[in-house]
């Protein structure tokens, strides 16, 4: 998948020096809900594990061909959002150096488009914390609408009733 700018393709065990140098950021991961990466090492097994499914990509710059991103679905996540049967959950994230240049915008409409084109899949939810509103502006520009529903998380990381805005996109 990709465009002019980008392209999702999946997780690659040489993109875990790029990872860590974007994930280790203190601001990239917690408006996200992770906590920061810790070593190489770490981003190294999350590519191994967490990215190495069907469902999730790495955003790749066409210009340097380095991943500074993620975009995925999959079954709800552990934020407990509630979800239809059926109804994946969507997430995506950019290093900070990339944030307010439509990257993220840009990724998901790939990712519906794709959804779209290859599965069944009827409707997709996901979620923001109601103190990173650029996540939900990335969803309101790709169709998703709130769904007035939030949601609270106690296990992700930043502790625990973490309130988050639920939306939804019927495909």
């Amino acid at each position: 998948m990709e465009t002019s700018r980008i392209m999702l393709r999946r997780w690659q065990d040489s993109d875990a020096t790029a990872l860590y140098k974007y994930a280790a950021d203190p601001e990239v991961g917690p408006r996200a809900g992770w906590p920061p990466h810790q070593s190489e090492a770490e981003s190294l097994e999350i590519i191994r594990t967490i990215f190495n499914d069907a469902t999730t990509w790495a955003i790749v710059l066409k210009e340097t061909g380095e991943a500074i991103g993620a975009m995925g679905y999959g079954p709800s996540c552990e934020c407990k959002l509630p979800s239809r049967p059926n109804e994946p959950t969507v997430g995506y994230w950019v290093a900070k150096p990339y944030w307010n240049k439509g990257i993220c915008t840009e990724a998901l409409a790939l990712l519906i488009d794709h959804i779209r084109k290859t599965t069944d899949i009827k409707s997709l939810v996901s979620g923001h914390f109601i103190d990173n509103p650029a996540s939900g502006r990335v969803m309101e520009k790709c169709g998703f609408v709130p769904t007035g529903e939030t949601a609270e998380d106690d296990s992700l990381y930043m502790g625990a009733g973490r309130p988050m805005r639920v939306l939804r996109l019927e495909l």
